[in-house]
């Protein structure tokens, strides 16, 4: 499946574009990040990784994941 990096430090964020149900909670949560009319859409940058893995936890689909990066 179809997975797009996007890095921040100690914390990457993943995205499968076919999971994506459209929810919005990303864009509700962290408006600064997600942002779909803009591309990159997914800026993991605008926030801390304590605030990308909180929002990311609440992801419906599944879609956004992360994963913790052992080098920097």
């Amino acid at each position: 499946m179809e997975t797009h990096e996007y890095p921040n430090g100690s914390i990457t964020v993943l995205w499968q574009p076919q999971k994506c149900i459209h929810s919005t909670v990303c864009v509700k949560m962290l408006p600064k990040v997600y942002n779909p009319k803009e591309r990159p859409w997914i800026k993991a940058e605008n926030a801390s990784p304590e605030e990308l893995k909180n929002q990311i936890d609440l992801c419906p689909s599944g879609a956004l994941s992360y994963k913790f990066n052992t080098e920097q």
